[in-house]
């Protein structure tokens, strides 16, 4: 029996594309692990009205952690339109299925390292090694949203919100409402992950990114725990920024972030921000980390015109495997793996297009497997 059982995830577009990369690599680092197909993505959603059908959730829950590639994800409207006719006018409604992995399986820690590789023509600098601690199950990504308004939500809203004044002459068909719900629970522990993971690190400080002096309530809450968490943590100093000042000072002065921390949204941002200082997209790894399971992804979408060309950049989803071999306690072959990605890129002989080659994602994936 193998020592991990592991479920993959290609979804759709080049999601199958970069996961045959990742497979080259996973063969080549030969661990001990059972690798099992799990359904996920856009047609499933379109044949099924379901993209993250409930027999991958049963799996799932057999595994030690999945790998998942990239999923193609389209608004409410698009969604029902392509379902098959047999499903159209049944109220389905699409949600993500990786936000739903992530809340079902409360994997409540993002982690999105941005790291500039010696040699990448992409860099932004070369001396950006930041990495952002991203709350993943709360925020305005918890799926509580209305439209048109309840009247029943808008008149407890009236009662226990003055500001509710400012929209008194419109509508409720005509108001739409997203709300932002963090926990004090949700951010401690976001926070404390991201001290522990600088102090494991050797990181001096954690920046946490958030806009309290706007969204007092909920922001504030953030700071707040954030502020009480640092005072465990004395030889590491907490930095506190505004989301919009925060992404200005990435631009300007990079190289002087370690760990940072958000909320959901937040985090999303800057996240991509981050990770477009060291190459874009194509170089973005992520971990979507509970207590006991994880999904790990390259955080880049499904690009559904390159599907099947076998031509996108596949190092995020190498070093998403990266990030699964050091949460499974496997550094060594992590270390390797990732001084291997490091090496092609440094030698430069091997390239997909948006690094100015000609080379295609599999043999990327080749080229950092005889390297191991």
């Amino acid at each position: 029996m193998a020592k991990y059982k592991i479920a993959l995830m290609p979804g759709d577009g080049i999601g199958n594309d970069v996961m045959d990369a990742g497979k080259i690599v996973l063969d080549k680092i030969a661990l001990d692990a059972e690798y099992v197909p799990a359904d996920i993505g856009w047609e499933f959603w379109r044949t099924e009205g379901e993209a993250l059908p409930q027999r991958t959730v049963d799996t799932l829950k057999t595994c030690t952690c999945a790998l998942f590639a990239a999923i193609t994800s389209k608004p409410k409207e698009e969604a029902e339109a392509e379902l098959i006719p047999e499903l159209q006018g049944k109220g389905l409604v699409y949600r993500s299925p990786i936000v739903r992995l992530r809340q079902m399986f409360d994997l409540y820690a993002n982690l999105r390292p941005c790291k500039a590789y010696k040699g990448n023509p992409l860099n932004y600098r070369d001396d950006i090694d930041l990495v952002v601690f991203r709350e993943n199950t709360e925020d305005l990504y918890s799926g509580v949203e209305f439209h048109p308004l309840p009247e029943e939500v808008r008149s407890a809203l009236e009662k226990h919100s003055p500001r509710m004044a400012a929209f008194k002459d419109v509508d409720s068909a005509d108001i739409a409402l997203s709300a932002r719900i963090l926990t004090r629970r949700g951010c401690q522990r976001i926070v404390r992950r991201a001290f522990e993971y600088a102090r494991q690190f050797g990181y001096p400080t954690v920046t946490l990114v958030e806009k309290p002096n706007v969204i007092r309530e909920t922001s504030g809450l953030m700071v707040r725990e954030a502020r009480k968490i640092a005072a465990e943590y004395p030889g590491i100093a907490l930095w506190e920024t505004n989301i919009d000042a925060q992404a200005m000072w990435l631009v300007k002065n990079p190289q002087d972030y370690g760990v940072m921390v958000s909320s959901n949204m937040f985090g999303d941002i800057i996240s991509d921000l981050a990770a477009q200082l060291v190459g874009g997209l194509g170089f973005a790894s992520s971990g979507n980390l509970g207590d006991g399971f994880a999904v790990f992804e390259p955080t880049h979408g499904s690009a559904p015109k390159y599907a099947g060309q076998y031509k996108v950049n596949p190092i995020a989803m190498l070093l998403s495997i990266k990030l699964m071999l050091d949460w499974l306690g496997e550094t060594d072959k992590a270390a390797a793996l990732e001084q291997a990605v490091a090496a092609v890129i440094e030698e430069g002989k091997v390239r997909t297009y948006d690094m100015g080659g000609n080379a295609g994602t599999l043999d990327v994936a080749r080229a950092v497997a005889e390297r191991l």
